[in-house]
């Protein structure tokens, strides 16, 4: 950036430089008068930011989101692309916004381009209805934790075992497999996930883990109904 634009003043702006005392409220400020031409950041800055001047935004790998193992990941992309490159030409002046992307042809890339939301719900909806995810149908996501590996894999096979048996056409179950974020704070994460009628797939999943654990409370284990995300 120096190479091409050497008199151009940059300043960057990400969680860690944001926790600075002050340091975000000078930098938006500072942005907002003329004083940086150039402001390089992350997620944060593509929402709730008016600035007049600003006639140009890049986004770096702009497809990177769509890699995400989650059903939403098309429509979190769409809905970030839609913003951030809504913070360019917000006053009298044009405003011009680049993606870099390896998959341009993605109907979130190009629909967001086209901040076209009536032809990505049509597409998106497609895409769920093929796949049988939210919201034409309910999702139950069961993830098991535990520092034993071993331990985490057996529970998810006896679990999703228990509840295929008790399924009865009302559901389908899929796992146990590795979640996406396999390893937290130490802990082997395994993952049964079920698609289907959500009464069902509720009383299903509480006699199964009553069955394993007794009890009201199940050590290593969240049970999330109707997930916003499966990660």
């Amino acid at each position: 950036m120096k190479g091409a634009l050497p008199e151009a003043r940059v300043e960057r702006l990400d969680r860690d430089l944001a926790s600075r005392r002050g340091y975000l409220e000078r930098t938006l400020t500072a942005f907002e008068k003329g004083e940086i031409d150039i402001l390089v950041g992350t997620q944060m800055i593509a929402k709730g930011h008016d600035f007049p001047r600003v006639t140009l935004v890049g986004v770096v790998d702009a497809d990177v989101g769509l890699g995400m193992p989650d059903f939403r990941a098309a429509e979190r992309s769409f809905q970030l692309l839609t913003q951030v490159a809504g913070r360019a030409g917000r006053a009298d002046l044009a405003g011009e916004v680049i993606l870099q992307s390896h998959w341009p042809d993605h109907y979130a890339l190009r629909l967001a381009c086209a901040q076209d939301y009536q032809a990505f719900f049509e597409r998106e909806m497609e895409f769920r209805r093929t796949m049988g995810y939210p919201p034409t149908t309910a999702l139950v996501n069961v993830i098991l934790r535990s520092r034993a590996a071993k331990a985490a894999t057996e529970g998810g096979t006896e679990l999703a075992r228990r509840l295929r048996e008790a399924a009865g056409g009302r559901y389908r179950v899929l796992g146990p497999a590795s979640a996406p974020l396999a390893r937290i704070n130490q802990e082997h994460r395994v993952q049964v996930l079920l698609k289907g009628q959500r009464t069902a797939m509720r009383e299903a999943v509480r006699s199964a883990l009553l069955a394993l654990h007794g009890g009201v409370r199940w050590p290593g284990v969240s049970v999330d109904v109707d997930p916003v995300s499966v990660m």
